[in-house]
């Protein structure tokens, strides 16, 4: 493990790593009008880290042994479809519903 000292500067200085990495961007950038192809691109960040976020929990879970499940999978893709037809939030509770109930039919099987 580590030890004590080196985790506390290990944690000041990723804080303040993290800091100017935000600093750099709202602190010069933050009074400007930024150009419109810049705003284009970022209206897709939020929308692009989900599905990475997402993607290793579907296809490579721990709970699984990193074993692909099919309830998982189903649940990634109801929750696609519920994503492009309503909204994110829809998306979330309609994925989180179908794993639920499939995993109930699967134990009643």
């Amino acid at each position: 493990m580590i030890d004590t000292g080196d985790f506390w500067l290990l944690t000041i200085l990723l804080g303040i790593g993290t800091f100017l990495i935000r600093f750099s961007f709202l602190g010069f950038l933050g009074g400007r009008e930024l150009p419109e192809w810049l705003l284009l691109h970022l209206r897709y960040v939020g929308i692009s880290v989900f599905p990475a976020l997402v993607t290793p929990m579907l296809l490579w879970p721990a709970a699984t042994g990193g074993e692909t499940d099919w309830i998982r999978v189903a649940a990634g893709a109801i929750a696609f479809v519920a994503g492009m037809r309503i909204s994110v939030i829809g998306a979330i509770l309609s994925g989180m519903g179908a794993f639920y109930g499939l995993r109930a039919i699967e134990s009643l099987l």
